[in-house]
């Protein structure tokens, strides 16, 4: 059966990503993109909450980098 992604959401206004909109078809891959406002200079770890119809739910991944001066 394919992957239905039905939601992702950011842990704060900062951190905003999308979705894919199809289907993802076993086999196949797909991407969940995510902007951070990098206004907020250094180190950052934020979630994203992604529900799907996959028997883990929600799922929660971290992302985390740096933010550097320009």
């Amino acid at each position: 059966a394919p992957l239905i992604i039905e939601s992702v959401k950011g842990s704060c206004g900062c951190t905003v990503p999308t979705k894919p909109e199809e289907p993802i078809m076993p086999g196949k891959s797909g991407q969940i993109k995510v902007k951070y406002a990098t206004d907020r200079v250094g180190r950052f770890t934020k979630t994203v909450t992604i529900v799907s119809n996959a028997t883990e739910q929600p799922k929660v991944v971290r992302i985390k980098g740096e933010v550097l001066k320009d």
